[in-house]
Order: structure tokens, then C-alpha cells, then sequence
């Protein structure tokens, strides 16, 4: 799958004429590749798409033109690109009431280690999580955490032959049995895969 190169990103300049359309666009592109398990948790999975405007959004953000900048968004943002064999996620767990939140995040401690899915009737996949840095504390687990989910040719095929893909959560503090995604979520997943 292709990789985010420094050839291929826009200069300040050059992102800062099409920004708002391509927010648009991203948005939109979100929508298909966005998964809500139960209330409280958002898996939005990420593609070069995705990950291209991201870096692109944080160079503006920055203002970083030289090279090195450049490289070090490149470095942290390439690894959430899905390489053919896998899908790749950032986990949101949201609640607004921030009491609720701290209360929440040290019940939900190991949740992003609970996450599965599953093409077909192949066996359950389970996330493998923030393998940048650990996000989890002895007292809570964070509110974000990247996963990746590494999936075996039979469901890389079966899940381009149209089987159904489910995902959940079996922690007990969270539980969420399996959900089949959408069509174009499904859809969208699929162009992820080599």
C-alpha cells in the first residue's frame, strides 16, 4: 500500500488553495470508515487518505517547511497507514462529563487489548495496541489508543469476496457484542487490503 512521501505532500501554500475543499473531502472519506461501538467508543479507521491530511494539517498547524519537520510528521503519521495485510484505527473513548470520563478511563483499564474483528466465521482478531508508546497508567487507560489488526490471508480473501465483517469489545467492564459494519463501511475496509 502506498506510504506518504515528501514528494507527494503540498507546500504551505499549495495545501493552504485547497484546504477547505479538501476538508470536504476528508470528511465525506471519515464518514465510510468511521465505527461506533456502543456509546462511548469511536474506531475511525485510517488510510494514506487520511492520514495524508493529517500530516498535511499538522505541517499548517506548525508551519514546518524544512525538511527535518517534515520528516518527523512523516515518521509519526506513515505507521497508521494499513500495508495491505492489516487494518489500522485510532480508538476514541468519549464520555462529556469529565468526572464521568476519569471514572470511566480506570474501569476501561486493557480495553484497547479487547477489541476484535472478524471476517466470516474466521476466528476473532484481536487489536494490537499503541505500539508507539504506552497509553495505559496503573491508574486509568487514555482516551486514545492506535490499533492495528492483523488479518490472515483466508480473511483478507473472504472479506474481498464480500463476507461479512463484525467487530466488538469483550471486556467486562465494556462489552460489545459483535456488530457487522455496514456495507460501505465494509466497502471502505476492503480498499485497505492488498
Amino acid at each position: 500500500m502506498p506510504q506518504i512521501t515528501r514528494d507527494s505532500l503540498l507546500t504551505l501554500e499549495g495545501y493552504a488553495k485547497v484546504r477547505a475543499q479538501m476538508r470536504t473531502e476528508i470528511m465525506a472519506h471519515k464518514k465510510t470508515r468511521m465505527v461506533d461501538l456502543g456509546e462511548h467508543v469511536t474506531l475511525m479507521f485510517e488510510d494514506e487518505k487520511t492520514m495524508r491530511y493529517q500530516v498535511q494539517e499538522m505541517l499548517r498547524a506548525e508551519r514546518t517547511f524544512e525538511e527535518s519537520g517534515i520528516q518527523d510528521e512523516l515518521d509519526a503519521y506513515n505507521p497508521l497507514v494499513p500495508d495491505g495485510t492489516n487494518w489500522k484505527a485510532t480508538m476514541m473513548i468519549q464520555y462529556s462529563d469529565p468526572e464521568a470520563r476519569r471514572v470511566a478511563l480506570a474501569r476501561l483499564k486493557g480495553i484497547e487489548r479487547r477489541v476484535w474483528v472478524q471476517v466470516a466465521d474466521a476466528p476473532r482478531v484481536y487489536a494490537i495496541a499503541d505500539e508507539d508508546l504506552e497509553r495505559e497508567t496503573e491508574e486509568k487507560t487514555s482516551s486514545v489508543h492506535f490499533l492495528r489488526f492483523e488479518l490472515e490471508p483466508a480473511s483478507i480473501a473472504a472479506a474481498k469476496a464480500g463476507s461479512a465483517i463484525r467487530m466488538g469489545i469483550d471486556l467486562p467492564a465494556y462489552t460489545v457484542v459483535a456488530t457487522t459494519l455496514p456495507e460501505d463501511v465494509r466497502a471502505a475496509l476492503v480498499l485497505d487490503l492488498a
